[in-house]
């Protein structure tokens, strides 16, 4: 079992430093992947091996197996803060441990996406206006399997409102209900104490319907697997590094279907793409071929914690295909029961994400 660990640990680690990484989303109601809590925010979004606070019921709900007591968090976000001040994200979580049961997680999430304008079809005058949002309603379940081993499930309601009328003379209107799951676990290598490895599979579920069937999309089924090591961890003192990979499940065909998740769990992974080899020679020759590459995003982060008192953190985000590249801070500051977090993304001037920045409130009871 131990030589096991070591080698899929090993296949991990080479799959962060080797892999080119692609990601494109072609699913409904992306508002689910919006990473909520500034503590995670400031670790580059790389939490899920990690997940030792409330908001495990997003990154992964076997991590409330091992928390205990009740815990409350609020986070709050002006959403992409370039494009309107009307935008803005909101995200709540609660958790509560029971004996000899496991711990049961309920969170609220929320987005608002401001006013719209109503138009004619060929005119640009204004006939009305609604109001865009989303929002999610979810409860989560972890319980170990044994001192080491914890797994986790989750429920959730979607409600996603975009449009109160259709598109041109299309029947019905933006909006919709959708249901979806989570299944995940959090194991702590009994050999390598201060390492742990998390899994999360989210978001599986039936397609998201506006219009009608023949046009639903599908939910953003993601697979997120991660590691999380302890270097220092002392009285005083705590440092932890961790490490994600991410991929959505999410499979769009030639003919404009997409695959179920069930099925996009085998078929999305991998993706054919034309690569050109240039040959150095006299003739300066070029190659086209097809090379095969995996689908993912990678984040990494670190967290520095003095006398369970003030934590610094950073990280970083990559996301090659999508263009989603940055730079992330944060810091936090504990006193008692109560933690107050901060995360802020440094990503390049122009940038939809530049400047975001997420405040959260952690409360123990």
């Amino acid at each position: 079992m131990k030589k096991l660990f070591v080698t899929l640990i090993c296949i991990f680690m080479l799959l962060f430093s080797f892999s080119q990484v692609y990601a494109v989303s072609e699913a409904a109601v992306l508002f689910l992947m919006i990473s909520p809590g500034a503590r995670a925010s400031g670790m580059g979004e790389a939490f899920v091996a990690l997940a030792d606070d409330a908001t495990a019921v997003f990154w992964n709900p076997a991590g409330l197996a091992f928390q205990k007591g009740q815990e409350l968090t609020l986070m709050h976000a002006n959403w992409l803060p370039q494009f309107g001040s009307d935008l803005f994200y909101e995200f709540g979580a609660y958790r509560q441990s029971f004996e000899g049961i496991g711990t049961v997680g309920l969170n609220i999430t929320y987005l608002n996406l401001g006013k719209q304008i109503i138009t004619g079809e060929d005119s640009p005058e204004p006939l009305g206006e609604f109001s865009s949002y989303e929002f999610a309603v979810s409860g989560t379940y972890g319980t170990k399997i044994n001192e080491n081993w914890a797994v986790g499930l989750g429920l959730r309601y979607i409600r996603s409102a975009l449009s109160s009328v259709g598109a041109g003379a299309e029947k019905g209107d933006g909006k919709a209900n959708a249901f979806s799951f989570d299944v995940s676990t959090l194991y702590k290598l009994p050999f390598l104490p201060r390492l742990s490895f998390g899994m999360n599979l989210s978001n599986m579920g039936p397609k998201v319907t506006y219009i009608d069937a023949a046009q639903a999309d599908p939910l953003p089924t993601n697979l997120k697997v991660g590691l999380a090591y302890k270097i220092v961890d002392d009285q005083y003192n705590k440092l932890t590094i961790t490490g994600d990979m991410n991929h959505l499940l999410v499979k769009r065909n030639t003919d404009g279907t997409s695959d179920p998740w069930y099925k996009a769990i085998i078929t999305s992974p991998w993706t054919i793409v034309e690569k050109e080899k240039e040959n150095i020679g006299s003739d300066d020759e070029k190659e086209i071929g097809q090379s095969t590459i995996f689908n993912g995003i990678l984040s990494a982060g670190v967290e520095y914690w003095y006398s369970n008192l003030i934590a610094l953190r950073a990280g970083y985000y990559w996301d090659e295909p999508g263009k989603v590249k940055f730079v992330s801070f944060g810091a936090g500051i504990q006193y008692n029961l109560y933690r107050f977090d901060f995360g802020y993304v440094s990503a390049a001037e122009g940038h939809p994400l530049a400047n975001t920045m997420r405040f959260s409130l952690t409360m123990g009871f």
